[in-house]
């Protein structure tokens, strides 16, 4: 896969882009174990805890992932297929104020991860070059299908940190970060 170039996605992505170092693939690729990994080592009776009282619970940050995942992958699906018309943003406030991730176990979440990321990544390792470089609109913000696959595995990078700092005050933020960019 060639490099990921600058204006193949909008600057808002870049906070999730930035984390992802090495082969997006390989990336993506490792997560399935990772991610979960990371969940495993969350007790359960933490899973509704919220670090304030309008933030998520950790078992609705997992939900956004999820959702996030799904929403990008749609996207780089239809972009991949030369789909010439523009997207729709999603509220994400209004997703997981209408789901019920808080009523699942971290467990079931973590399970739901592994077959969402496996399912994805048989559309993912099968887009050729010239797909992977198509783009398209979607919230009004022009982005290759490559720069997607980075947006998904940087957005999942981006919120395990929060997970980390923010609701377990972690001092070891640094080498998260660290170690998600070896």
């Amino acid at each position: 896969m060639n490099p990921l170039k600058s204006d193949e996605y909008p600057a808002v992505y870049s906070t999730y882009i930035e984390t992802v170092v090495g082969d997006v693939m390989e990336v993506l690729e490792e997560q399935i174990l990772s991610f979960p990994a990371f969940l495993d080592t969350i007790p359960e009776e933490k899973g509704d805890y919220r670090y304030a009282e309008d933030k998520w619970s950790i078992k609705e940050v997992i939900g956004h992932i999820l959702d996030n995942e799904r929403i990008m992958a749609y996207r780089a699906l239809r972009f991949s297929r030369n789909d010439m018309k523009e997207l729709l943003g999603y509220d994400q406030e209004y997703f997981i104020q209408n789901s019920r991730y808080g009523e699942r176990t971290l467990a079931s979440l973590s399970k739901e991860f592994v077959h969402l990321r496996k399912a994805n990544m048989f559309l993912f390792e099968n887009f050729s070059d010239p797909e992977l470089e198509r783009k398209g609109m979607a919230s009004e913000r022009l982005t290759s299908v490559k720069a997607l696959l980075y947006v998904i595995a940087g957005h999942l990078n981006h919120h395990r940190i929060i997970i980390q700092e923010r609701y377990f005050n972690s001092n070891n933020v640094h080498d998260l970060v660290s170690e998600l960019q070896h």
